[in-house]
């Protein structure tokens, strides 16, 4: 979950850049985290801002070569973290305004091609799907779990229709050969009923491997928890998905910390959970038909955002539980 998908390796484009710079208001300065700090797009139009600071998070080792250009330039206002965004309780903050919290879970050109990634069903070789700091790879899911847990994932984390027909295709397969990224391309094409003639049969399996890979989902509310507590009164957490199940767990906390409901129906009304956030919000903000002309990807992305109204610290969330069949779901890979 990083850095927006882009068309062209040459030319970077952070989706939905002005709406987020209009909502996080960097001209009247504070510390603004980026949490997928990716190619730096969002940073660097932060900075242009003179009474502003970035702490910048990425996963991904490779984006730290970008991050040093950035703190050449601005050594006393920029810090590039190698960590997970759902890390963001361990930077120290405590003397830090931090006014903004930004996500941009969308993946990088330069990352989808990647063959070392090996995110893409058009790569070549061994599947890997590692965005950095990971416990084992996409190729050890494939060849190692059983064709239950592989068929969970590929339903739950892709939406994907024929996900037991794919899941029975691949363990039996694998009796023979290893599966690598062509052979798992392989079998998705000849394992669905309809093929979908707008994107490629094995886009839903890729990405439920992907966010299996990566921990996606616990990472997402952790760090959407984790933010929550970090940014201060009448500061923004703003949040660009590309995915349903993305914006489904972003929407569901953000409206559960908004409104005047219990965290539990059972919870009695005296004992009402404190809410931390005020939304402008009635539908996400989608980008504009000429961004979507100049970056096509972008046609998939949706932000939204809160504004905290208190310095509250701790707080009551049922997110946990809400998603707790996902996150269990991730669980399946301490059998690697």
């Amino acid at each position: 979950m990083k850095a927006t998908i882009i068309p062209n390796v040459r030319k970077h484009y952070p989706v939905l850049l002005n709406e987020i710079i209009s909502i996080i208001t960097p001209r009247y300065g504070g510390t603004f985290i980026d949490c997928t700090f990716g190619q730096g797009g969002y940073s660097k139009k932060i900075l242009e801002y003179p009474k502003t600071k970035v702490i910048a998070l990425d996963r991904d080792t490779d984006s730290s070569k970008k991050a040093n250009e950035i703190s050449k330039k601005f050594q006393d206002r920029f810090l590039f973290k190698n960590i997970k965004f759902s890390q963001l309780d361990n930077l120290k903050l405590q003397n830090e305004n931090v006014k903004g919290v930004i996500f941009d879970l969308g993946y990088s050109y330069t990352q989808i091609k990647d063959p070392k990634k090996g995110l893409s069903f058009e790569t070549v070789g061994e599947l890997n799907m590692k965005m950095g700091i990971n416990d084992f790879s996409a190729k050890e899911v494939v060849n190692n779990l059983e064709e239950k847990e592989l068929s969970q994932i590929f339903k739950y984390f892709g939406d994907e229709k024929d996900s037991n027909r794919i899941a029975h295709n691949i363990v039996e397969d694998r009796k023979n050969r290893e599966i690598t990224t062509e052979e798992l391309a392989r079998i998705i094409e000849s394992s669905k009923r309809k093929k979908n003639l707008k994107t490629h049969s094995a886009t839903k399996v890729f990405q439920a491997l992907r966010i299996f890979v990566n921990k996606e989902i616990s990472e997402l509310i952790n760090g959407l928890i984790n933010a929550a507590k970090i940014v201060k009164k009448d500061g923004v957490i703003a949040v660009v998905t590309f995915h349903s199940l993305e914006d489904k767990i972003v929407k569901y906390f953000f409206k559960s910390l908004s409104e005047n409901k219990s965290v539990s129906r059972y919870m009695p009304k005296d004992e009402e959970k404190i809410n931390i956030f005020k939304s402008l919000q009635k539908k996400p903000t989608i980008p504009s038909e000429k961004e979507i002309k100049e970056n096509p990807p972008s046609r998939s992305a949706k932000l939204r955002y809160v504004i905290k109204k208190e310095d509250f610290y701790d707080f009551d969330t049922d997110i946990l539980e809400k998603f707790d069949y996902l996150i269990k779901i991730e669980n399946l890979s301490d059998k690697l």
